[in-house]
């Protein structure tokens, strides 16, 4: 690429040239001395400085390599320990997915039951290995000539543990993210057949969960149906099933074999060699519409799976829009044979911005008692006015959202999640601001460490896996700040947010503007939506 200095050789391979580059590092085509061709996936200088990344990364290197199957683009080297840890992978030449539906268009029904089997023999491949893959997309999905390749092993799988250490945000993307995964509970295999479902919906043309922030989306994912009216009516069953709430509703990678290809062979992928070797794999725009059918319960049997399944389809096929929402708390996850859950604890929330949506909607939660001598007492809360900074910005009336309360946590307490969109006035333009829109997402309650809620917040707001940083996060006290103001520039967006004893927030300003100017106008929008409880009048 003109203007960038390619690397001569990573570990043994002779670099040829960038074939992208996003949130988690830059993927190069290679050769080796052999003479084959690989794409080497290198980490960001920011990850490899992580002493825990390298330490996730090596152990799921290791579990990578052992994936075969058909349907994956193999694992062949990778250096942990080198300068930046890179994992180098079969080249598999063709479009992704997401760029053969750009090109072409839906696919018909029956180019979604291949695609959908072949997913499923993938699956079934690396959750044999013990592995789920967590962020299977149309842009993480290559077209080749004898059928899709999944991609995307190691790397991925490292940076979501070390976010979900640093941050307790969630990795993924959002649109494909299960529910579970959204809300940071055990993740199973089950989350990558949700994940299938959402990629179905996606090549049909659809968009599972709509368009909007990554926020709304997994908020979606959590409490509202999927829109399967893109699907041909023989799918939306399948793909219903798939997108079920509750992990164990799903059906295992095996059924889904049944279900898609009975006792026939799929034939290779349409299209694909038609198509010039893939150049990017980014991170996709997430997908959606509306809403799905709620299932029976499925049974990993095939014969149990079918005739749910069956059972469904009329309700599918009569109109998706008077489906009944599926229950927005997940139980425990399904287990996916030889696919053993994360151990992260239940109940930790994605970046708290996630934690906070996720009980949107009124959704009833199994809640823990907790100590209130261990937390901080409660003094102010958080409203959201119709105008605020003296009239310069008004509320968007048209995409509101009720104030929820949130479930206690070990570090939580008493919490409830605001948010609402707010767009420069006439009044705003005569003064001046620099800002044409403003998001406020947060919540007031009791918080043991609220900087860790701000910074979850923060990253929900601005990591896609394919984001580009202008600013890396800075700290800031405003003059006349009682708090840190933290502050970024991602996606010429400028985001700040604070975190004190009754309430961590992030905004997000556009257009971008010096951090200095966004964190003094945060300081201004705190004073207006920080409110002391006692004297605390305006309707949310």
């Amino acid at each position: 690429m003109d203007g960038v200095e390619l690397p001569e050789r990573i570990g043994d391979y002779a670099v040829e040239r960038e074939l992208g580059s996003g949130g988690m590092g830059t993927v190069y085509l290679a050769r080796s001395r052999g003479g084959r061709t690989v794409a080497v996936k290198v980490a960001r200088p920011e990850l490899a400085a992580d002493p825990h990344f390298r330490a996730r990364f090596r152990a799921e290197v290791d579990a990578a390599r052992r994936v075969g199957g058909f349907h994956t683009a193999q694992v062949v080297d990778a250096d942990p320990d080198a300068p930046a840890p890179w994992l180098a992978t079969a080249y598999i030449p063709g479009p992704t997915l997401a760029g053969l539906i750009a090109e072409r268009g839906p696919m018909d029904e029956a180019r979604l039951r291949v695609l959908g089997a072949a997913l499923a023999e993938a699956l079934q491949a690396i959750h044999g290995c013990g592995l789920i893959h967590r962020d299977l997309k149309p842009g993480n999905i290559i077209m080749a000539e004898d059928g899709p390749r999944v991609l995307d092993f190691g790397i991925a799988r490292a940076l979501e543990a070390t976010r979900l250490t640093s941050t307790g945000a969630a990795f993924g993307t959002p649109g494909f993210l299960a529910p579970e995964q959204a809300q940071g509970l055990e993740v199973s295999g089950a989350a990558d057949v949700f994940a299938l479902g959402g990629v179905l919906v996606a090549a049909a043309g659809g968009q599972p969960f709509g368009e909007g922030t990554p926020m709304m989306l997994m908020y979606r994912a959590v409490h509202e149906p999927a829109d399967l009216s893109a699907l041909p009516q023989g799918l939306r069953p399948v793909a219903a099933a798939c997108l079920a709430k509750a992990p164990e509703r799903r059906p295992t990678p095996r059924a889904l074999l049944d279900l898609l290809a009975p006792l026939s062979t799929a034939e290779p992928a349409p299209d694909a060699a038609a198509h010039p070797a893939t150049e990017v794999s980014p991170a996709t725009p997430p997908p959606a519409l509306s809403p799905a059918t709620p299932l029976p319960a499925l049974s990993p049997t095939p014969t149990a799976v079918s005739t749910a399944v069956s059972a469904a389809a009329p309700v599918a096929a009569g109109g998706l829009a008077d489906a009944a929402t599926v229950s927005a708390r997940p139980k425990a996850a399904a287990e996916v044979p030889g696919s053993p859950p994360d151990k992260r604890p239940v109940g930790r929330v994605v970046a708290a911005a996630a934690g906070a949506l996720l009980v949107l909607g009124g959704a009833v939660y199994a809640v823990s008692s907790y100590d209130d001598s261990s937390f901080p007492p409660a003094t102010h809360e958080l409203v959201l006015p119709e105008s605020m900074v003296d009239g310069a910005y008004g509320r968007d009336v048209e995409h509101r959202l009720p104030p929820d309360p949130l479930p206690d946590d070990a570090g939580r307490k008493g919490a409830t999640h605001y948010s609402a969109d707010y767009t420069v006035t006439s009044t705003g333009t005569e003064k001046g601001v620099a800002f044409r829109t403003v998001e406020v997402y947060g919540s007031s309650g009791r918080y043991k460490d609220p900087e860790e809620h701000r910074d979850g917040l923060m990253d929900a707001m601005t990591v896609t896996g394919g984001e580009t940083v202008g600013d890396p996060p800075r700290t800031i006290r405003p003059p006349g700040s009682d708090v840190d103001i933290r502050c970024t520039t991602v996606d010429a967006k400028t985001v700040c947010g604070w975190g004190d004893a009754n309430s961590a927030v992030a905004i997000r300003f556009t257009p971008s503007a010096a951090l200095e100017a966004a964190a003094e106008e945060t300081r201004r929008i705190r004073a207006e939506i920080r409110r002391p409880i006692a004297t605390s009048t305006a309707s949310p």
